[in-house]
């Protein structure tokens, strides 16, 4: 017996060291604009109501296996009637269908946010926790911006803090006691002195900001990312261009310090200007070797995924391609033409991100 109890104790001091020392690691995933145009909306009407189900099923493997996936929620759910640009509300089933793709988080805060005002915004806020999902950015009042911000998550071990903030919301007023969180560097000083409180292991922020249609940060984008890192956000994730700009990881001896994903463009819509047909996918690992020792950013890369846009039975679908698929395998009805626009659309996005 004495033999046994000796054996069980030494087991237990081998384990106990190897699980202090046992890495820790996290896999984010960020989306770019997640949107609803008309013409989206009614290629998802059916019998029955609305499905986006052949949406993203290409992506589903991909979202699902990170630890925690975001995108930028460009729409409201103010219920009926749908509307499209330029002030939107989409069926409910589109957030559920993006949940369903492997989503946990959106972030709110961006210039759409109220297009149906206070209704819209709050109705908002209550389809997105009925369904479980996390969301950020915008609160019903000051009382629950205290209680539920910055948003903190906590997976693997490891201790995020995640922000959002928006340039503007169109001109349209914020009605009391609604709150959007808006680019006040004042403001944002004071969430990161609060969000340090809460000691993370990483603070991430969602920006919505610079110039539509532009595959260059504004000066004022440049600025803003140099005044966050400086206090303290390590990654930082644009929206609102709904085109692909450069990426920029920060490096010192070999190690990323912060990275900043300037605009990962559109997720999915229905827009047709040049370089709004898809975006990129943001994809960041981060570690801690143990409990004591800080988190760390291992590796930030990216993917390019594209919109399908085509007819079936004589209506308009949308189908969200991962650009390096196989396209004999995988997607064998697309046709030559539409495999040259997205290599064309590829080609152009890995050229302007860069090596980074």
């Amino acid at each position: 017996m004495a033999t046994r109890l000796t054996a069980m104790i030494l087991l237990l001091f081998l384990i106990f060291p190897l699980s202090q020392a046992q890495e820790k690691q996290v896999r984010l995933l960020f989306a770019g604009d997640a949107m609803q145009h008309l013409p989206q909306i009614e290629a998802a009407r059916t019998a029955e109501g609305y499905s986006y189900d052949s949406c993203f099923y290409l992506l589903k493997e991909r979202v699902e296996s990170a630890d925690i996936a975001c995108l930028n929620f460009e729409t409201t759910l103010a219920g009926k009637p749908y509307t499209g640009y330029p002030l939107f509300s989409a069926p409910d089933q589109f957030a559920i269908a993006l949940k369903d793709a492997g989503f946990d988080l959106f972030f709110l805060a961006n210039n759409h946010i109220v297009d149906k005002g206070q209704r819209g915004l709050e109705r908002t806020i209550r389809v997105l926790d009925s369904i479980g999902i996390k969301h950020t950015g915008v609160f019903r009042s000051k009382e629950s911006r205290g209680l539920n911000y910055p948003l903190m998550i906590i997976r693997n071990g490891i201790r995020m803090a995640f922000l959002n903030y928006t340039y503007d919301t169109n001109g349209l007023v914020v009605a009391p006691p609604n709150i959007v969180n808006s680019m006040d560097t004042v403001q944002i000083k004071r969430d990161l002195r609060l969000t340090r409180l809460y000691y993370p292991d990483m603070v991430i922020a969602n920006m919505h900001w610079g110039n539509e249609y532009s595959t260059t940060p504004s000066r004022e984008q440049r600025d803003l990312a140099s005044f966050l890192v400086r206090n303290g956000v390590s990654i930082i994730i644009g929206n609102h261009p709904h085109v692909v700009q450069p990426i920029v990881a920060n490096r010192r001896d070999g190690n990323i310090e912060s990275v900043v994903y300037y605009s990962l463009g559109n997720f999915i819509s229905n827009q047709q200007r040049p370089n709004t047909d898809g975006g990129a996918i943001a994809e960041i690992v981060i570690v801690k070797e143990n409990e004591n020792s800080p988190a760390r950013i291992a590796s930030c890369d990216y993917s390019l995924v594209w919109v399908r846009k085509f007819s079936e039975d004589g209506r308009l679908k949308y189908r969200l391609i991962p650009v390096e698929i196989d396209e004999k395998e995988v997607i064998p009805e697309m046709s030559p033409d539409e495999w040259q626009r997205m290599s064309a659309f590829a080609s152009d996005m890995n050229q302007l991100i860069g090596s980074f």
